[in-house]
């Protein structure tokens, strides 16, 4: 349960990664594009280093 658990919430870090660079895309904001873009990998990042590190034990 926790493993699925960890997975939503980088889902949803996801989605704000793509709603921060869809909202700097229409408001003409470069530094929460790149915001986003950071969340984006860091969640991605996040999530499967933990299914990796899962995996071994």
């Amino acid at each position: 349960m926790p493993r699925l658990l960890l997975l939503v919430g980088c889902v949803l870090v996801v989605a704000l990664g793509v709603g921060a660079i869809m909202y700097a895309d229409a408001d003409d904001a470069p530094g929460l594009g790149l915001i986003g873009f950071v969340l984006i990998l860091g969640a991605i990042g996040f999530g499967a280093r933990e299914v990796l590190r899962r995996r071994r034990v």
